[in-house]
């Protein structure tokens, strides 16, 4: 009895806190004006809100029951049951309740001006890494966006537009494929490179990117870390079939934090040598791992297993209203398919990333 009190007065704590930093930043925008005209998305499946529905790929999830609590029910490309972390970013800054793709036609520059999503789902740092799924690898992301910023001087103007860039926020979140999908998984670049390395490959890549979005007018931008990867539910599934008892894969977490410290690096040396540039590191690492690890302190009664078909391997396509082991209630877990977050625990990722790492540009 006294261990569920406790859960409770935490979970109230958790709440009040919530709404007290949302009143405050709210307070704060009405005071100082909208500082961020737009949020502008490159990455993965994790800020990936459709754009992989107009390519050839494997890797969609324009299908129900994705997107099941999302505004009108609609599966939209995003891999979750409702809204994806870059959605909550936007509405957090009062931009906008979600972000476009910028591949999906049924938006134009008018809707993009405010924000719009580059995100494919399956891609990473390295480009084998997207080749492997035949997705938008991180090159292609940044020549739509540059078609993108014509279309933007077209339709607001040289000066507004450039000016409109500068003020921009740039959310770049990827590289867990790099490791899951390809390093871990496949020999090619674990034949070429030892660990330590290929993470030293990777941090290049996003270092040449930010100089490469730099060039282009970009000056607030946030590189998002890894998750606890080695906790999906996907990899946890993988020890049970090698008669382990479905813990976390310690190996990959590793991995993600010393990754993790590679970007944090690479944000520190940016903010001193580029000049005017405003740049953070958003690790969602340790509220996702305190979620998956103490999911009743979060109002969460599974951690393990994810909602869709019986939560242990199923996304995309394996992830279908056929499949009838979807539970019900989704808000009761922290991962949707076996390898993404439910609408809720993006919700409370994103309050974390805005409270603890974007605030400063609000």
């Amino acid at each position: 009895m006294a261990k569920s009190g406790c859960y409770l007065w935490m979970m109230l704590i958790l709440i009040l806190t919530n709404l007290l930093s949302e009143k405050k930043m709210v307070e704060g925008r009405n005071k100082k004006g909208v500082v961020v005209p737009g949020i502008v998305v490159f990455g993965d499946s994790s800020v990936d809100s459709g754009n992989n529905n107009h390519i050839s790929t494997i890797l969609r999830s324009d299908f129900a029951p994705y997107g099941r609590d999302f505004e009108g029910g609609k599966p939209t490309g995003r891999f979750s049951n409702g809204k994806i972390v870059t959605d909550f970013i936007s509405e957090a800054f009062g931009i906008k309740p979600t972000i476009p793709a910028y591949l999906d036609p049924t938006y134009n520059i008018t809707h993009f001006a405010s924000g719009v999503c580059f995100a494919s789902a399956g891609t990473g740092y390295d480009n084998v890494t997207s080749d492997l799924f035949s997705v938008i690898p991180l090159w292609k992301e940044l020549q739509y966006y540059k078609e993108y910023q014509k279309k933007l001087r077209d339709y607001l103007g040289p000066s507004k537009a450039n000016t409109t860039i500068s003020q921009f926020l740039y959310v770049i979140s990827l590289g867990t494929n790099d490791f899951l999908e390809n390093y871990f998984l496949l020999p090619t670049r674990s034949s070429e490179f030892s660990l330590q390395d290929y993470q030293n490959f990777l941090a290049r890549a996003a270092e040449d990117f930010v100089r490469e979005l730099y060039a282009l007018g970009a000056r607030k931008m946030s590189i998002g870390g890894l998750p606890p990867m080695g906790c999906l539910p996907l990899e946890r599934s993988s020890r049970l079939v090698f008669g382990g008892g479905g813990e976390c894969v310690d190996k990959y977490n590793r991995v993600a934090r010393d990754f993790n410290a590679k970007l944090m690096g690479l944000v520190e040396m940016m903010e001193e040598e580029l000049e005017g540039i405003r740049i953070v590191f958003a690790n969602p690492f340790d509220v996702l791992y305190d979620m998956i690890q103490h999911p009743s302190y979060f109002g969460f009664s599974n951690s393990a297993r994810a909602c869709c078909g019986t939560g242990r391997f199923e996304m995309g396509f394996m992830c279908s209203k056929m499949n009838p082991f979807t539970c019900y209630d989704a808000n009761k877990y922290v991962f949707w398919d076996a390898f993404h977050p439910t609408h809720k625990a993006n919700s409370i990722i994103a309050n974390h990333i805005v409270q603890n790492y974007l605030s400063i540009f609000l």
